[in-house]
């Protein structure tokens, strides 16, 4: 049998496991029945078509035998799909479906799936069970852990949402064989922040690799690897703050600078993993300017990101609107600017010691 592994998110309330291992598709209807779902319930399998081509078929079968009744529907995926109009599509197919207070909705895709699909479960009947089952490498390693749920507005990215944690996570390393590469590169971002935040450990097996861009290169022993040590990061900071009212806050290193980028540039320009890699790079530098971390640290972090296949490079944006933008990120508090920024590998701060000035003379030094 292949390698499995099995990651507790130990909260004080509603714990779930994390199930990493080939194969996980084809047990998920015996994965939920062991949470004592009864037989008969009824399931709501969101996906997207891309992803839908190659697993639905292997996801509802297992369901099925399992006594389930799945019923799939498919949503158009993409940052920019990420918005109130496709959580109505989900709520109207709860509704035509007749989801009751028993049932539950699954979460077949990537993180734009996994964070709809979240929200609309913890809307639909004031909240029903969600069971995710990530697609894609940055689902795997963050999204579908920690119950952050949402879709963008406007003004900025994830403004509306709800924490709606899932009743289980299930992580099949076989699906990433259908991933397009840039999206696979785009979620190492991801694993390269856990890195850098907490496991210096795997931050130095990620510089013994040769590539870190092509899952097939890699190889699946680094890829178990990777899997598991981001699980176990992630599962360890949301037991200790499920709601992010301290420490969590860890998890955005990358995100608050990822974040403008993203927004200002239009969704779907950047790949959100594209974008935290640039948000990392960048608050990086800020860290050097702040005399927070060294240069030698954060040309290491440079050249993980680039062996990763990922841009580094800030882009062109006028910095009034960027310093706008980031005010109206959520993780402002009392109008004062938070970042998460490095001071070694393997360590970081939450500083709310970081002005204007400092953001002009980041940001105009990465030209």
């Amino acid at each position: 049998m292949e390698p499995q592994a099995r990651i507790r998110v130990a909260l004080e309330r509603n714990p779930y496991d994390v199930i990493i291992g080939s194969g996980q598709l084809t047990r998920v209807g015996d994965a939920i029945s062991a949470l004592q779902v009864r037989d008969g319930t009824r399931i709501l399998v969101v996906s997207n078509p891309a992803v839908a081509d190659h697993y639905a078929a292997q996801c509802l079968t297992s369901l099925e035998t399992a006594g389930f009744r799945p019923v799939l529907l498919q949503i158009d995926a993409g940052e920019e799909q990420k918005t109130l109009d496709t959580i109505r599509i989900i709520l109207d197919a709860a509704q035509r479906n007749g989801l009751e207070r028993t049932s539950l909705m699954l979460a077949l895709g990537g993180g734009v799936v996994g964070d709809m699909t979240g929200f609309a479960a913890a809307c639909w009947l004031r909240g029903i069970p969600v069971v995710q089952i990530p697609t894609t490498l940055l689902a795997m390693v963050d999204a579908s852990i920690g119950g952050k749920t949402g879709v963008n507005h406007a003004c900025g990215k994830n403004l509306i949402g709800a924490f709606h944690q899932p009743s289980l996570v299930m992580i099949d390393p076989l699906t990433l064989q259908t991933l397009p590469p840039r999206e696979f590169r785009a979620g190492m971002a991801e694993v390269i922040k856990y890195g850098v935040i907490g496991d210096s450990e795997l931050f130095e097996r990620l510089e013994q690799a040769e590539d870190l861009s092509d899952p097939a290169r890699m190889g699946t022993e680094l890829l178990q690897t990777i899997l598991e040590r981001s699980a176990q990061a992630k599962a360890a900071v949301v037991a200790a703050d499920e709601r992010e009212g301290g420490r969590r806050a860890i998890l955005n290193y990358g995100h608050t600078f990822g974040h403008v980028v993203e927004t200002l540039t239009g969704y779907g320009t950047w790949l959100h993993g594209e974008a935290v890699a640039i948000g990392m790079a960048a608050v990086g530098h800020l860290a050097v300017i702040k005399g927070l971390w060294t240069e030698a640290d954060q040309q290491r972090q440079l050249t993980l990101i680039r062996k990763a296949g990922l841009p580094a490079e800030w882009p062109s944006l006028e910095i009034d609107r960027v310093l706008d933008t980031l005010r109206s990120d959520k993780k402002v508090r009392h109008g004062q600017l938070r970042f998460v920024v490095p001071n070694a590998i393997g360590s970081v701060l939450i500083s709310d010691q970081i002005n204007d000035d400092d953001v002009r003379q980041c940001l105009e030094g990465q030209h």
